[in-house]
Protein backbone atom coordinates (compact mmCIF):
# COMPACT_ATOMS: atom_id res chain seq x y z
CA UNK A 1 0.00 0.00 0.00
CA UNK A 2 1.51 3.43 -1.11
CA UNK A 3 1.88 6.15 1.79
CA UNK A 4 1.50 9.69 0.96
CA UNK A 5 2.48 12.78 3.46
CA UNK A 6 1.14 15.98 3.00
CA UNK A 7 2.86 19.48 3.73
CA UNK A 8 2.12 22.64 3.43
CA UNK A 9 5.62 23.46 2.32
CA UNK A 10 8.76 21.11 1.53
CA UNK A 11 12.23 21.06 2.43
CA UNK A 12 15.58 19.54 2.11
CA UNK A 13 15.21 18.39 6.15
CA UNK A 14 11.65 17.10 5.46
CA UNK A 15 12.49 15.16 2.43
CA UNK A 16 15.84 14.20 4.10
CA UNK A 17 14.17 12.59 7.28
CA UNK A 18 10.83 10.84 5.13
CA UNK A 19 12.99 9.40 2.81
CA UNK A 20 15.47 7.83 5.99
CA UNK A 21 11.63 6.34 7.37
CA UNK A 22 10.53 5.60 3.74
CA UNK A 23 12.86 3.13 3.36
CA UNK A 24 12.71 1.29 6.82
CA UNK A 25 8.95 0.56 6.84
CA UNK A 26 8.46 0.57 2.58
CA UNK A 27 9.34 -0.88 -0.38
CA UNK A 28 7.63 2.42 -1.96
CA UNK A 29 9.06 6.05 -1.59
CA UNK A 30 6.71 7.81 0.68
CA UNK A 31 5.32 10.27 -1.61
CA UNK A 32 5.03 14.41 -0.16
CA UNK A 33 2.93 16.50 -2.12
CA UNK A 34 1.65 20.16 -1.10
CA UNK A 35 -1.19 20.04 -2.85
CA UNK A 36 -5.04 19.13 -0.91
CA UNK A 37 -6.57 17.41 -3.79
CA UNK A 38 -3.56 15.24 -4.52
CA UNK A 39 -3.68 14.55 -0.76
CA UNK A 40 -7.11 13.70 -0.75
CA UNK A 41 -7.85 11.51 -3.82
CA UNK A 42 -4.79 9.52 -2.92
CA UNK A 43 -5.74 5.48 -2.60
CA UNK A 44 -3.06 5.73 0.18
CA UNK A 45 -2.08 6.07 3.93
CA UNK A 46 -2.30 8.99 4.26
CA UNK A 47 0.36 11.37 7.04
CA UNK A 48 -1.07 14.62 7.53
CA UNK A 49 1.94 16.36 8.42
CA UNK A 50 0.23 20.06 9.15
CA UNK A 51 -2.13 21.86 12.01
CA UNK A 52 -5.32 21.10 10.99
CA UNK A 53 -7.26 17.38 10.21
CA UNK A 54 -7.99 17.00 6.03
CA UNK A 55 -9.62 14.00 6.03
CA UNK A 56 -10.66 10.66 8.36
CA UNK A 57 -8.43 8.37 7.79
CA UNK A 58 -5.16 9.92 8.41
CA UNK A 59 -1.92 9.97 10.92
CA UNK A 60 -2.18 13.42 12.24
CA UNK A 61 1.60 14.59 13.04
CA UNK A 62 1.79 18.31 13.87
CA UNK A 63 5.31 20.07 12.74
CA UNK A 64 7.58 21.55 15.50
CA UNK A 65 9.04 23.79 12.94
CA UNK A 66 13.23 22.67 12.93
CA UNK A 67 12.22 20.91 9.66
CA UNK A 68 11.59 24.24 7.93
CA UNK A 69 14.30 26.27 9.14
CA UNK A 70 17.24 26.41 7.41
CA UNK A 71 20.06 27.71 10.08
CA UNK A 72 21.57 26.03 13.24
CA UNK A 73 19.61 27.38 16.82
CA UNK A 74 19.28 26.19 20.31
CA UNK A 75 16.49 24.10 20.29
CA UNK A 76 14.23 23.28 23.48
CA UNK A 77 14.28 19.71 23.58
CA UNK A 78 12.45 19.17 27.02
CA UNK A 79 11.34 15.77 27.52
CA UNK A 80 8.08 13.98 28.45
CA UNK A 81 7.32 10.52 28.70
CA UNK A 82 5.11 8.23 26.20
CA UNK A 83 4.27 5.14 25.89
CA UNK A 84 7.45 4.65 28.73
CA UNK A 85 9.70 6.34 25.57
CA UNK A 86 11.36 10.01 25.91
CA UNK A 87 10.09 12.13 23.51
CA UNK A 88 10.73 15.77 22.80
CA UNK A 89 8.85 18.53 20.34
CA UNK A 90 5.75 18.24 21.84
CA UNK A 91 2.81 19.05 19.13
CA UNK A 92 -0.11 16.78 19.03
CA UNK A 93 -2.11 14.94 16.83
CA UNK A 94 -2.12 10.92 16.57
CA UNK A 95 1.56 11.31 18.02
CA UNK A 96 2.01 13.90 20.94
CA UNK A 97 5.43 14.96 19.25
CA UNK A 98 6.76 15.73 16.47
CA UNK A 99 8.44 12.07 15.61
CA UNK A 100 10.03 13.53 12.08
CA UNK A 101 11.62 16.76 13.66
CA UNK A 102 12.97 15.14 16.61
CA UNK A 103 14.33 12.09 14.62
CA UNK A 104 16.01 14.25 12.50
CA UNK A 105 17.65 16.33 15.07
CA UNK A 106 19.07 13.22 16.77
CA UNK A 107 20.09 11.51 13.46
CA UNK A 108 21.89 14.80 11.51
CA UNK A 109 23.40 15.20 15.43
CA UNK A 110 22.43 19.02 15.41
CA UNK A 111 23.43 19.27 18.71
CA UNK A 112 26.98 18.76 17.70
CA UNK A 113 27.13 21.48 15.81
CA UNK A 114 26.32 23.75 18.78
CA UNK A 115 28.34 24.78 21.56
CA UNK A 116 29.49 22.09 23.33
CA UNK A 117 32.58 20.70 25.54
CA UNK A 118 35.47 18.91 24.22
CA UNK A 119 36.57 15.43 26.01
CA UNK A 120 40.05 14.46 26.77
CA UNK A 121 40.88 13.67 22.86
CA UNK A 122 39.47 16.93 21.41
CA UNK A 123 35.92 14.76 20.24
CA UNK A 124 32.86 16.00 21.03
CA UNK A 125 32.15 14.92 25.23
CA UNK A 126 29.08 12.66 25.42
CA UNK A 127 28.31 13.65 28.41
CA UNK A 128 26.93 16.73 26.61
CA UNK A 129 24.49 14.76 24.56
CA UNK A 130 20.77 14.52 25.38
CA UNK A 131 20.51 10.40 24.92
CA UNK A 132 23.08 10.44 27.76
CA UNK A 133 21.13 13.51 29.94
CA UNK A 134 17.75 11.79 29.39
CA UNK A 135 19.20 8.39 29.71
CA UNK A 136 18.27 6.84 26.72
CA UNK A 137 21.83 6.90 25.15
CA UNK A 138 21.39 2.72 25.58
CA UNK A 139 18.22 2.72 23.49
CA UNK A 140 17.83 2.88 19.12
CA UNK A 141 15.00 5.15 20.05
CA UNK A 142 14.70 6.07 16.28
CA UNK A 143 14.09 2.55 15.60
CA UNK A 144 11.30 2.16 18.20
CA UNK A 145 9.81 5.41 17.77
CA UNK A 146 9.87 3.70 13.94
CA UNK A 147 7.95 0.83 15.39
CA UNK A 148 5.34 2.84 17.42
CA UNK A 149 4.26 4.82 14.52
CA UNK A 150 4.22 0.95 12.23
CA UNK A 151 1.30 0.41 15.39
CA UNK A 152 -0.17 3.22 14.48
CA UNK A 153 -0.95 3.21 11.00
CA UNK A 154 -1.51 -0.42 11.04
CA UNK A 155 -4.69 0.24 13.73
CA UNK A 156 -5.56 2.93 11.23
CA UNK A 157 -5.01 0.97 7.49
CA UNK A 158 -5.73 -2.89 8.36
CA UNK A 159 -4.10 -3.46 5.23
CA UNK A 160 -1.44 -1.89 5.18
CA UNK A 161 2.30 -4.49 5.53
CA UNK A 162 5.39 -3.26 6.96
CA UNK A 163 8.29 -5.99 6.92
CA UNK A 164 10.60 -4.16 5.11
CA UNK A 165 13.29 -3.67 7.45
CA UNK A 166 14.96 -7.26 8.93
CA UNK A 167 17.67 -7.44 11.86
CA UNK A 168 21.35 -7.39 10.71
CA UNK A 169 24.89 -8.22 12.61
CA UNK A 170 27.89 -6.55 11.21
CA UNK A 171 31.02 -7.68 12.89
CA UNK A 172 34.14 -5.13 12.43
CA UNK A 173 37.71 -4.88 13.47
CA UNK A 174 39.86 -2.28 13.92
CA UNK A 175 43.63 -3.51 13.17
CA UNK A 176 45.38 -0.69 14.99
CA UNK A 177 48.54 -2.85 15.97
CA UNK A 178 48.29 -5.37 13.90
CA UNK A 179 51.37 -7.20 15.60
CA UNK A 180 52.88 -7.31 18.96
CA UNK A 181 56.55 -8.23 18.02
CA UNK A 182 56.46 -9.38 14.21
CA UNK A 183 57.52 -6.82 11.53
CA UNK A 184 59.14 -4.13 13.59
CA UNK A 185 61.41 -2.51 13.32
CA UNK A 186 64.58 -4.23 15.09
CA UNK A 187 65.65 -0.85 16.90
CA UNK A 188 61.97 -0.94 18.05
CA UNK A 189 62.26 -4.62 18.90
CA UNK A 190 65.58 -4.02 21.05
CA UNK A 191 63.68 -0.73 22.94
CA UNK A 192 60.83 -3.32 23.92
CA UNK A 193 63.14 -5.75 24.98
CA UNK A 194 65.18 -3.89 27.46
CA UNK A 195 62.20 -2.14 28.67
CA UNK A 196 60.93 -5.50 29.65
CA UNK A 197 64.35 -6.40 30.92
CA UNK A 198 64.65 -3.34 33.20
CA UNK A 199 61.35 -3.45 34.55
CA UNK A 200 61.45 -7.25 35.16
CA UNK A 201 58.68 -8.22 32.75
CA UNK A 202 60.01 -11.50 32.26
CA UNK A 203 56.88 -13.10 30.89
CA UNK A 204 56.34 -10.34 28.10
CA UNK A 205 60.08 -10.78 27.31
CA UNK A 206 59.96 -14.54 26.75
CA UNK A 207 57.29 -14.40 24.61
CA UNK A 208 59.39 -11.84 22.43
CA UNK A 209 61.96 -14.18 22.71
CA UNK A 210 59.92 -16.81 21.75
CA UNK A 211 58.09 -15.34 18.71
CA UNK A 212 61.66 -13.89 17.37
CA UNK A 213 62.78 -17.22 16.98
CA UNK A 214 59.70 -18.66 15.49
CA UNK A 215 58.69 -21.52 18.30
CA UNK A 216 55.57 -19.17 18.87
CA UNK A 217 52.72 -17.44 17.13
CA UNK A 218 52.43 -13.49 17.78
CA UNK A 219 50.17 -13.28 20.19
CA UNK A 220 48.21 -10.29 18.39
CA UNK A 221 48.17 -12.49 15.27
CA UNK A 222 43.98 -13.45 15.83
CA UNK A 223 43.43 -13.71 11.87
CA UNK A 224 43.41 -17.07 11.36
CA UNK A 225 41.42 -17.76 14.26
CA UNK A 226 38.74 -15.24 12.71
CA UNK A 227 38.52 -16.68 9.64
CA UNK A 228 37.36 -19.80 11.06
CA UNK A 229 35.07 -18.14 13.19
CA UNK A 230 34.05 -16.34 10.22
CA UNK A 231 33.13 -19.03 8.51
CA UNK A 232 31.61 -21.33 10.71
CA UNK A 233 29.10 -18.55 11.35
CA UNK A 234 28.65 -17.48 8.18
CA UNK A 235 29.55 -14.11 8.88
CA UNK A 236 30.58 -11.25 6.69
CA UNK A 237 32.55 -9.19 8.93
CA UNK A 238 34.61 -5.47 7.82
CA UNK A 239 38.25 -4.82 8.90
CA UNK A 240 39.86 -1.38 8.71
CA UNK A 241 43.18 -0.65 9.06
CA UNK A 242 45.97 1.97 10.30
CA UNK A 243 48.28 2.42 7.63
CA UNK A 244 49.94 5.60 9.58
CA UNK A 245 53.56 6.17 7.75
CA UNK A 246 55.07 6.98 11.06
CA UNK A 247 54.54 5.57 15.17
CA UNK A 248 53.72 8.99 16.44
CA UNK A 249 51.72 9.00 19.69
CA UNK A 250 48.31 7.12 19.27
CA UNK A 251 49.71 6.07 16.49
CA UNK A 252 51.36 2.29 16.54
CA UNK A 253 50.95 0.26 13.77
CA UNK A 254 53.18 -1.59 11.82
CA UNK A 255 54.65 0.20 8.75
CA UNK A 256 52.57 0.42 5.85
CA UNK A 257 55.21 -0.93 3.33
CA UNK A 258 56.56 -3.88 5.49
CA UNK A 259 56.31 -6.96 3.72
CA UNK A 260 54.31 -8.63 6.87
CA UNK A 261 51.87 -5.87 6.80
CA UNK A 262 51.11 -5.71 3.14
CA UNK A 263 50.85 -9.54 3.40
CA UNK A 264 48.84 -9.28 6.43
CA UNK A 265 46.45 -6.65 4.28
CA UNK A 266 46.27 -8.72 0.70
CA UNK A 267 45.11 -11.22 2.42
CA UNK A 268 42.28 -10.15 4.27
CA UNK A 269 40.79 -7.90 1.77
CA UNK A 270 40.58 -10.67 -0.71
CA UNK A 271 38.13 -12.79 1.24
CA UNK A 272 36.62 -9.15 3.58
CA UNK A 273 35.46 -6.02 3.32
CA UNK A 274 38.46 -3.39 4.10
CA UNK A 275 38.79 -0.16 4.76
CA UNK A 276 41.19 2.89 6.17
CA UNK A 277 41.40 3.59 9.98
CA UNK A 278 42.50 7.13 9.61
CA UNK A 279 45.36 8.10 11.71
CA UNK A 280 45.34 10.50 15.06
CA UNK A 281 47.87 12.65 13.12
CA UNK A 282 45.48 12.42 10.04
CA UNK A 283 42.76 14.50 12.00
CA UNK A 284 45.68 17.62 12.16
CA UNK A 285 46.94 16.57 8.63
CA UNK A 286 44.72 16.36 6.12
CA UNK A 287 47.66 15.42 3.71
CA UNK A 288 48.01 12.07 5.56
CA UNK A 289 44.68 10.66 4.95
CA UNK A 290 45.28 11.09 1.29
CA UNK A 291 48.45 9.44 1.99
CA UNK A 292 46.87 6.20 3.74
CA UNK A 293 44.25 5.68 1.73
CA UNK A 294 46.72 6.33 -1.37
CA UNK A 295 48.54 3.36 0.84
CA UNK A 296 45.77 1.01 1.55
CA UNK A 297 44.76 0.87 -2.28
CA UNK A 298 48.19 0.49 -3.49
CA UNK A 299 48.38 -2.71 -1.39
CA UNK A 300 44.96 -3.68 -2.22
CA UNK A 301 44.81 -3.27 -5.80
CA UNK A 302 41.30 -1.48 -5.71
CA UNK A 303 39.54 1.95 -4.33
CA UNK A 304 39.02 2.68 -0.70
CA UNK A 305 35.60 3.08 -0.17
CA UNK A 306 34.55 2.79 3.73
CA UNK A 307 36.59 3.94 6.98
CA UNK A 308 36.28 4.45 10.57
CA UNK A 309 38.39 6.96 12.56
CA UNK A 310 40.97 5.69 14.75
CA UNK A 311 39.74 6.69 18.17
CA UNK A 312 36.85 7.61 16.87
CA UNK A 313 38.25 11.03 15.93
CA UNK A 314 35.84 13.18 14.72
CA UNK A 315 34.15 16.80 14.53
CA UNK A 316 30.84 17.48 12.43
CA UNK A 317 31.18 18.67 9.43
CA UNK A 318 34.96 18.87 8.91
CA UNK A 319 35.63 15.08 9.08
CA UNK A 320 32.77 14.03 6.81
CA UNK A 321 33.85 16.62 4.46
CA UNK A 322 37.18 15.39 3.80
CA UNK A 323 36.45 11.88 4.05
CA UNK A 324 33.92 12.28 0.93
CA UNK A 325 36.59 14.58 -0.54
CA UNK A 326 38.64 11.80 -0.18
CA UNK A 327 36.80 8.75 -2.37
CA UNK A 328 35.06 7.52 1.20
CA UNK A 329 31.37 6.36 -0.01
CA UNK A 330 30.82 4.22 3.80
CA UNK A 331 32.05 5.77 7.24
CA UNK A 332 31.49 3.86 10.59
CA UNK A 333 32.66 6.25 13.24
CA UNK A 334 29.08 7.09 14.15
CA UNK A 335 29.68 6.02 17.96
CA UNK A 336 31.39 7.01 20.91
CA UNK A 337 34.87 6.49 21.87
CA UNK A 338 34.21 6.91 25.55
CA UNK A 339 30.89 4.87 26.25
CA UNK A 340 29.24 2.57 24.42
CA UNK A 341 25.50 3.44 23.48
CA UNK A 342 23.77 5.04 20.54
CA UNK A 343 25.03 8.24 19.43
CA UNK A 344 23.03 9.11 16.83
CA UNK A 345 20.14 7.14 18.48
CA UNK A 346 19.49 4.58 15.32
CA UNK A 347 20.63 1.36 14.46
CA UNK A 348 20.61 1.74 10.74
CA UNK A 349 22.17 2.87 8.20
CA UNK A 350 21.65 6.12 6.83
CA UNK A 351 22.49 9.24 4.79
CA UNK A 352 25.00 12.20 6.16
CA UNK A 353 23.00 14.97 6.35
CA UNK A 354 25.53 18.24 6.16
CA UNK A 355 23.58 20.02 8.90
CA UNK A 356 26.18 22.79 7.73
CA UNK A 357 25.41 22.99 4.20
CA UNK A 358 21.83 21.85 4.90
CA UNK A 359 21.28 19.32 2.60
CA UNK A 360 21.85 15.28 2.17
CA UNK A 361 25.39 14.03 0.85
CA UNK A 362 25.91 10.31 -0.83
CA UNK A 363 28.10 9.79 2.53
CA UNK A 364 26.67 6.41 4.07
CA UNK A 365 26.49 6.05 7.99
CA UNK A 366 26.61 3.18 9.31
CA UNK A 367 26.61 3.62 13.37
CA UNK A 368 28.56 1.08 15.60
CA UNK A 369 27.25 0.83 19.22
CA UNK A 370 29.48 -1.61 21.40
CA UNK A 371 33.47 -1.20 21.11
CA UNK A 372 34.89 -3.33 24.06
CA UNK A 373 37.75 -1.24 24.25
CA UNK A 374 34.70 1.09 25.88
CA UNK A 375 33.48 -1.88 28.19
CA UNK A 376 37.05 -2.62 29.25
CA UNK A 377 38.82 0.86 29.28
CA UNK A 378 36.02 3.29 30.49
CA UNK A 379 33.59 1.29 31.80
CA UNK A 380 35.34 -0.47 33.76
CA UNK A 381 33.78 -3.56 32.65
CA UNK A 382 34.62 -7.24 33.47
CA UNK A 383 34.11 -9.84 30.33
CA UNK A 384 31.12 -11.27 32.42
CA UNK A 385 29.37 -7.48 32.12
CA UNK A 386 30.34 -6.90 28.98
CA UNK A 387 28.72 -10.15 28.01
CA UNK A 388 25.53 -8.86 29.44
CA UNK A 389 25.85 -5.26 28.04
CA UNK A 390 26.39 -6.94 24.28
CA UNK A 391 23.30 -9.08 24.55
CA UNK A 392 21.05 -6.22 26.08
CA UNK A 393 22.36 -4.72 22.40
CA UNK A 394 21.73 -7.81 20.70
CA UNK A 395 18.36 -8.14 21.74
CA UNK A 396 17.00 -4.46 21.45
CA UNK A 397 18.21 -4.06 17.90
CA UNK A 398 16.95 -7.25 17.02
CA UNK A 399 13.23 -6.22 18.02
CA UNK A 400 13.46 -3.31 16.07
CA UNK A 401 14.91 -4.86 12.99
CA UNK A 402 18.26 -2.37 13.33
CA UNK A 403 21.46 -3.52 12.64
CA UNK A 404 24.06 -4.69 15.03
CA UNK A 405 27.91 -3.27 14.40
CA UNK A 406 29.98 -4.31 17.36
CA UNK A 407 34.11 -3.36 16.92
CA UNK A 408 36.43 -5.61 18.30
CA UNK A 409 40.55 -5.47 17.89
CA UNK A 410 42.77 -8.13 16.76
CA UNK A 411 45.08 -7.65 20.09
CA UNK A 412 42.19 -7.64 22.49
CA UNK A 413 40.58 -11.28 21.83
CA UNK A 414 44.21 -12.94 22.14
CA UNK A 415 45.65 -15.94 24.28
CA UNK A 416 47.05 -13.79 26.61
CA UNK A 417 46.03 -14.51 30.18
CA UNK A 418 44.46 -10.59 30.66
CA UNK A 419 42.74 -10.85 27.46
CA UNK A 420 41.78 -14.65 27.34
CA UNK A 421 38.33 -14.26 29.35
CA UNK A 422 37.00 -11.45 26.51
CA UNK A 423 38.04 -13.57 23.80
CA UNK A 424 35.86 -16.38 25.38
CA UNK A 425 33.19 -13.91 25.57
CA UNK A 426 32.77 -12.79 22.05
CA UNK A 427 33.27 -16.44 20.70
CA UNK A 428 30.17 -17.40 23.56
CA UNK A 429 28.18 -14.54 22.28
CA UNK A 430 28.32 -15.49 18.66
CA UNK A 431 27.89 -19.07 19.40
CA UNK A 432 24.59 -17.99 21.64
CA UNK A 433 23.05 -16.15 18.92
CA UNK A 434 24.43 -16.92 15.40
CA UNK A 435 24.86 -20.49 15.48
CA UNK A 436 22.49 -21.89 12.75
CA UNK A 437 23.08 -25.25 14.03
CA UNK A 438 23.67 -26.32 10.06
Amino acid sequence: MNIILYSQQTSNRLSYIIDFFSRRISDDAIIITSDRTTYINADAVKFNYSEQPIVANEICIRPHGLLFQNNILVQNTSCVQWHNLTTFFQTGGDLPFDVFAASFYLISRYEEYLPHEKDMYGRYAHENSLAYKERFLQLPLINIWLTELVKIVKQKFATFNSDHASFNFLPTYDVDIAYAYKYKPVTTQLAGAAKELLSLRWGELSARMKVAAGKTNDPFDTYDWLDSFHKKYALQPFYFFLLAARRKGYDKSIAPYSAGMQKLVKTISKTYDTGIHPSWQSGDDSGELKKEIAALQSIMMKPVTKSRQHYIRMNLPETYRLLLENGIKEDHSMGYGSINGFRASVASAFYWYDLGADKETKLIIRPFCYMEANSFFEQRYSAEQAAEELQKYHDVIKSVNGELITIFHNHFITQQKQWLPWRNMYASFIAKNFDCGC
